[in-house]
């Protein structure tokens, strides 16, 4: 595993992150992490220099990849997703999360990319992303959305539309789903609405607290139609066994999450034959009795997220060095500085994206979300 930072040679436009993974035998893993430098740019400009640094990545360092996941993370998606939208869809090759989440930078657009090698895709009837590779079938969807009346009916429409996607191709929620992700505009007022039909959702379909739940984060976030309350991003994977996927609770650190009133795990890891792969929940300053810790201080907030995440990760056998990119959501944009220099000292060269973003609860200023993989042998699975 490596990591690289290079700043595009076009005009110094775009600064590009690059978590390798390589497996000499299998399939490597990719993520990127473009950022647009010059804010007195232009949207048009500075899309424009993200997607050229990203080809030239496609024709370069990462030739051979094949795109599965991408999100961009826009400034204004009532006036920047149609652009977006439009050049995506000409060249459209992998599942598309698109979600208005302001990079703090005060650049318009960012873009996180996960890219394989040595896989089959295509986009399936009922639109979801299938990525296959030996034994296993990955189901990537993005930036599903309805307009029902409320954020509680959109996100029952949401979950529900998924699992009659997930009964077409042979799997379940319970059993295939191990990643969520919902983004929701006001969080602060439509995020109850949100945990209501999750909640209510997941029983029908076997997820309890006596069962599991999924890894998911809930965040603000917001569709560029103003009647979208919720959209959601989702990943699943066919062809694993219940032994296979292991949930991560630390518990010193952290409470179950039904024990106030939501239903997600805190983080998941799943064994393949010849890796661990780590999915790390938005997590926040919370202690093991479900409170904020550290109202108001942004500084001790974050510390407290990292050993959150830490802890979390050691219950994987993993650490901060296994992740490929890390998402930081902040609340107030006056703690951008702070936060942006604590993680330049702590993580250089790990591949992450700041933006505006409210937790779900009022008092966290920051969360942190992160992805990753570790070599490990596991002769009883198939390789991923």
């Amino acid at each position: 595993m490596n990591r690289i930072k290079q700043q595009n040679s076009q005009s110094d436009r775009t600064l590009t992150e690059i978590f390798k993974y390589n497996a000499e035998q299998g399939v490597s893993e990719f993520h990127v992490m473009i950022h647009a430098l010059n804010p007195e740019d232009t949207y048009e400009e500075q899309l424009n220099a993200v997607l050229n640094a990203y080809d030239s990545l496609l024709t370069g360092e990462l030739k051979g990849a094949v795109a599965v996941f991408k999100r961009y993370f826009l400034s204004d998606a009532a006036n920047q997703s149609g652009t977006l939208l439009a050049l995506a869809t000409e060249t459209s090759d992998c599942a598309l999360s698109v979600v208005e989440q302001p990079p703090l930078d005060g650049t318009k657009v960012a873009l996180w990319v996960y890219l394989l090698t040595d896989v089959q895709t295509q986009v399936l009837h009922s639109g979801l992303f299938e990525v296959k590779h030996g034994a296993y079938r990955h189901l990537w969807g993005g930036s599903a959305f309805n307009r029902a009346a409320g954020s509680e009916h959109q996100t029952r429409l949401l979950l529900n539309d998924y699992v009659m996607q997930l009964m077409e191709q042979g799997c379940t929620l319970a059993n295939h789903c191990m990643r969520t992700w919902f983004f929701v505009q006001n969080v602060d007022v439509n995020y109850a609405g949100v945990v209501k039909a999750r909640n209510e959702v997941f029983v029908t379909q076997n997820l309890t607290e006596k069962t599991h739940y999924i890894a998911s984060t809930g965040i603000g976030g917001r569709h560029a139609d103003p009647a979208v309350l919720v959209q959601m991003d989702t990943y699943a994977v066919q062809g694993v066994s219940a032994e296979q996927v292991h949930f991560l609770y630390a518990p010193h650190h952290l409470n179950p999450t039904y024990e106030y009133g939501v239903s997600f795990e805190r983080g998941t890891y799943v064994d393949y034959g010849d890796r661990r792969q780590i999915f790390i929940s938005g997590t926040a300053s919370i202690n093991n009795k479900g409170e904020v810790v550290h109202p108001g201080d942004i500084r001790r907030q974050t510390e407290r997220m990292w050993e959150n995440v830490e802890a979390l990760l050691k219950e994987a056998d993993c650490g901060f060095d296994d992740l490929g990119h890390m998402i930081v959501y902040l609340r107030d944009m006056a703690d951008y500085q702070v936060v942006k220099g604590m993680y330049d000292e702590r993580f250089p060269d790990t591949p992450k994206v700041f933006v505006l973003a409210p937790v779900c609860r009022p008092g966290w200023l920051i969360e942190m979300e992160c992805m990753g993989v570790k070599a490990c042998r596991h002769a009883e699975y198939a390789p991923f």
